[in-house]
């Protein structure tokens, strides 16, 4: 009997001495309001040659929204036993979706072909934060709903507004919809189309899609996005209202990643080129264009610069965004035109700086390295010697033909294109160009010399009131405005932007001459009284606009486009 014993004591000491397992589950506290997270801490402690076989398995957890999760393992030394300890540690924040009592079941594990679970408990929630915080009367209310609340940095998450309302007339009263500003977020809109309504929503209520947008959280951690403002309008007051609050768990991208690597999540793709066919001349501008395509953090990533080089001078760049929304960010692409002017003739590289990605669909970084671009810059003697002769003759032929300085006549569509086979045709068609210039001038010269010679002398007319001729003197200074139109259009398709400008002071003040106002500022005062304070700003802009692109190092053919669209709006009302 007694060595029985002796071996149940020797059998218990050496399955405690084998192994112990501690599983605990708890919350930060038990009371809680609407507005706050509640956090459980689930403690894992072996102690021993112990095998965990299973994964955590979560009680029911529907009562909850989860905003997110996180473990980590670490090694703890018992300061009773002073044995070293195992401990994994998991924690989770949930959001409530009722309020009262809520029983927090227990979480089960496998260890060793045994299962361990945790004692369930009781948490209090005192006042629930209701969807649709936001209302006109109790009858209009703003929802905005992210489904995807768990991103790493710089991802986009869609988010989605919703109105509800017990009238669908009170619908199309809901308009002026301003998306959330923060500084932790940047917020890109996708459309503002409105649904169809459907008549049987949230409690009964008829609802509508009002906008979608992105959201794309720049800092880790629990960020919490603004509520989306509106204004319900109606016959006799407006109200603003607004929706609700909505939590995000922005993960902190991975470790490891390149030193390129800035802020760029998504997936994407970087070109460098030179499109101009035309030679590279040393110390002449040269334009090169860096191309980041993908889809991602487009809008709001640092894009990759041109390094520096000891060969070359190079200029801050002019951005063009070609960006719309996708289905995992903004996709498109966006354009860095730069200027380079090469200090010498010989082989130069060009290259961008270090370029790297995180993929949220791969959870990886990727480095694209460098792109480079090999260019030839030549002398002006070697740009010269490489023209046949009658590139040199078309050559001397447009620059004749641009120094015709009349809008009435369009000779820079006379101009000759370069090409790379010899065309006698277009030499024989020069020729004869200038031969037809040569004749209509002597022509003229000779009607100019007999119309001073015969004069007939004019009948005396009325005298009218200081109103009618003034109008007579005005119709017979009124310039035909359509001419300088043409002629500007024709400097733009050309690229002299210089002229371009030069042309535009020349019309601004023959239509100032019209109306007898010698100085700009006059003209706009002038403009505010009969054309109303309308035109007259534009024309203020305007003229703030040309001289921005004026002295802009970089001008392009599109920045031209847009500035000669308003000024053919502009001066069109004016010369009516």
């Amino acid at each position: 009997m007694t060595q029985k014993i002796i071996y149940v004591l020797l059998t218990l000491v050496s399955v405690i001495s084998y192994g112990q397992v501690q599983f605990t589950m708890k919350s930060d506290k038990t009371d809680y309001n609407g507005k706050e997270i509640v956090n459980l801490t689930i403690v894992l402690e072996l102690n021993g040659d112990l095998i965990q076989q299973s994964k955590l398995q979560l009680p029911d957890l529907s009562k909850f929204n989860m905003i997110g999760n996180g473990s980590f393992s670490q090694a703890v030394r018992d300061p009773e036993t002073n044995v070293a300890v195992d401990q994994y540690v998991t924690r989770i924040a949930l959001e409530p979706k009722q309020k009262g009592k809520i029983k927090v079941g227990s979480v089960l594990v496998t260890i060793n072909n045994k299962i361990y679970k945790t004692e369930p408990f009781d948490i209090f929630i005192k006042d629930i934060e209701k969807k649709t915080i936001a209302n006109v009367s109790n009858d209009v209310y703003l929802n905005m709903e992210i489904e995807d609340r768990e991103v790493y940095q710089d991802q986009p998450t869609i988010a989605v507004l919703r109105v509800y309302s017990r009238s669908i007339d009170n619908l199309r009263k809901v308009k002026n919809i301003r998306l959330p500003e923060q500084e932790n977020i940047n917020v890109h809109p996708v459309n503002f189309k409105r649904s169809e309504i459907d008549p049987s929503g949230y409690a009964n209520m008829a609802s509508q899609v009002l906008a979608v947008f992105m959201v794309f959280p720049n800092e880790a951690g629990y960020v919490e996005v603004p509520a989306v403002s509106a204004s319900v309008n109606s016959f006799s007051v407006k109200n603003k209202i607004a929706s609700n609050k909505v939590k995000l768990n922005v993960k902190k991208l991975p470790e490891g990643s390149p030193e390129s690597f800035k802020n760029a999540v998504g997936n994407f793709k970087v070109d460098v080129f030179h499109s101009s066919k035309d030679k590279v001349e040393a110390k002449k501008p040269v334009n090169v264009t860096v191309k980041v395509s993908g889809e991602g953090n487009l809008a709001d990533m640092s894009l990759p610069k041109i390094e520096e080089s000891p060969d070359y001078d190079i200029f801050a760049p002019r951005i063009t965004s070609h960006v719309s929304a996708g289905i995992s960010g903004m996709k498109g692409e966006i354009l860095a035109k730069y200027i380079l002017i090469p200090k010498k003739a010989g082989d130069l590289i060009v290259k961008t700086e270090p370029f790297a990605f995180f993929n949220p669909a791969e959870k990886e970084y990727v480095n694209l390295g460098q792109e480079k671009l090999d260019l030839t810059a030549f002398s002006h003697d070697e740009v010269l010697e490489a023209r046949s002769t009658v590139e040199k003759v078309n050559d001397y032929t447009n620059t004749l033909l641009e120094t015709v300085d009349s809008p009435v006549l369009k000779t820079t569509s006379f101009k000759v294109k370069e090409k790379s086979k010899f065309n006698w045709n277009v030499l024989f068609i020069n020729i004869a160009i200038l031969f037809g210039l040569f004749v209509a001038y002597m022509v003229f010269k000779y009607w100019q010399k007999n119309r001073n010679i015969i004069k007939e002398k004019p009948t005396p007319k009325p005298l009218g009131s200081v109103a009618e001729t003034e109008r007579e003197i005005r119709e017979s200074l009124k310039t035909d405005i359509t001419d300088y139109f043409a002629y500007l259009e024709n400097i733009k398709t050309s690229g002299d932007y210089p002229k371009f400008f030069q042309t535009f002071e020349e019309m601004d003040l023959e239509v100032r001459k019209q109306y007898f106002q010698s100085s700009k500022e006059d003209f706009k005062q002038f403009l505010e009284r009969h054309n109303g304070s309308f035109v007259a700003e534009n024309y203020q802009e305007l003229l703030h606009k040309v001289q921005m692109e004026k002295y802009s190092p970089i001008t392009s053919e599109d920045s031209l486009n847009d500035l000669l669209t308003d000024i053919v709006k502009l001066y069109s009302v004016i010369s009516k």
